[in-house]
């Protein structure tokens, strides 16, 4: 394969970068950055469901070796993960940063500085964990990092709950997407985070990201450089609606979809609220909705399994 460059740097180049900062940074002033549109004034310190205000919260960064096979390499993925979230799901396995907030507030040069620094360890990517909040800051801190040296591909590692409009100032700057597809039916959505639009709205945010980088395509390596995976997180009592999940992925995104299908649901956070979250999926839960994907003629999985090792602050 070609030496590659990541799409950031042409669009830095072109001056486009700077736009798509302003642009972002803009919509804060209304926030309509996801599809909660909370429509408060983050820059003067206003919070809306997300409770972020102008600067982004930080719960960790490191790498991490237990993400999908194509982000791993020898060094671990150059992972960042942010606090709070614009999904809130009540069963989340990371409640205390998601729902609780658990992190500090970071400016952009040291959002910038941790980039560099997991480039400096080996990873071959930077990937952002819960982005979908805190876009502008992300954009401001890779053009910073992009000056200073920066050249690895960037993750947009999100629930799917994105608004198109958001996505499309990201065109350009982020080679590699990797949204979950969480739940089929708006009743679940709705019962288990207060999204009951999230399944159209994840369709819309999966269909665009596919526009912008296609497949995922790897190196000689097996390591990712640019296009779309896809995470399926596997629920008790099929609450995640996998059948419908995996069929709209093979006949409206693609067959050749990358898709990892997980099987490490358990109790967390306040799944004990619902009656049918109390337990954890049984392996004949997994191996039907293995099976299931495949009947929908979606073959590329990743089978690696998922462990976790964070460096604080």
């Amino acid at each position: 394969m070609a030496s590659f460059e990541p799409a950031y740097i042409e669009t830095r180049n072109q001056g486009l970068l700077k736009e798509k900062i302003h642009q972002a940074y803009d919509i804060l002033k209304a926030c309509t950055l996801c599809p909660r549109a909370c429509g408060i004034d983050r820059l003067s310190g206003e919070k809306g469901i997300c409770r972020t205000g102008e600067h982004a919260i930080v719960s960790s960064y490191c790498p991490h070796f237990g993400e999908e096979s194509p982000l791993v390499g020898k060094h671990g993925s150059g992972t960042i993960f942010f606090a709070r979230c614009n999904l809130l799901c009540i069963f989340c396995q990371n409640y205390d940063i998601s729902h609780e907030g658990e992190g500090v507030e970071v400016s952009s040069q040291e959002l910038a500085e941790a980039m560099l620094s997991l480039q400096a360890t080996g990873c071959p990517n930077i990937n952002f964990v819960t982005p979908s909040h805190v876009v502008p800051q992300i954009l401001a801190a890779v053009d910073q990092a992009a000056e200073a040296g920066l050249r690895i591909p960037l993750v947009y590692n999100s629930s799917g709950y994105d608004r198109v409009d958001t996505l499309a100032i990201l065109e350009g700057v982020f080679d590699l997407y990797m949204p979950d597809f969480k739940f089929w039916d708006p009743k679940v959505a709705e019962q288990l985070c207060e999204a009951p639009d999230y399944p159209e709205r994840a369709r819309e945010a999966l269909k665009e990201m596919h526009r912008q980088v296609g497949d995922l395509v790897l190196d000689e390596q097996g390591i990712a450089r640019t296009g779309l995976l896809i995470r399926h997180l596997v629920l008790p009592d099929g609450l995640a609606g996998t059948r419908d999940v995996m069929r709209f992925l093979a006949t409206e995104v693609s067959t050749n979809s990358y898709v990892n299908i997980m099987a490490q649901y358990r109790p967390c956070g306040r799944a004990g609220d619902v009656p049918r979250l109390r337990r954890s999926i049984t392996d004949e839960e997994y191996q039907e909705a293995m099976e299931t994907a495949h009947q929908a003629g979606i073959t590329r999985l990743d089978e690696r399994k998922r462990v976790f090792a964070l460096r604080w602050f």
